[in-house]
């Protein structure tokens, strides 16, 4: 069994938080829009919007990476438990 704490993967670094953080806002943003398609004609540039906040938080997550705060970046330190 390996120790969590002395590896601690992928996924779990400021980099990939904040990445997936406002990935998922703009994932509810779409759903949100997709929703007013019955009752709103500005569904889609409700869309349109959602799905640039995704593009961002992927080039987000990329950028904090490769600025150090990865996994295995310099600026990233797991915590002790």
């Amino acid at each position: 069994m390996t120790n969590p704490i002395a590896d601690p993967g992928h996924g779990h670094s400021p980099a990939a938080w904040t990445a997936v953080l406002v990935m998922l806002f703009g994932f509810t943003l779409g759903t949100v829009a997709f929703c007013l398609a019955e009752f709103s004609p500005i569904w889609m540039p409700i869309l349109w919007v959602s799905i640039g906040i995704i593009v961002v938080g992927l080039l987000l997550g990329w950028i904090l990476t490769k600025a150090g705060y990865g996994v295995k970046g310099p600026k990233y330190s797991p915590k002790g438990h």
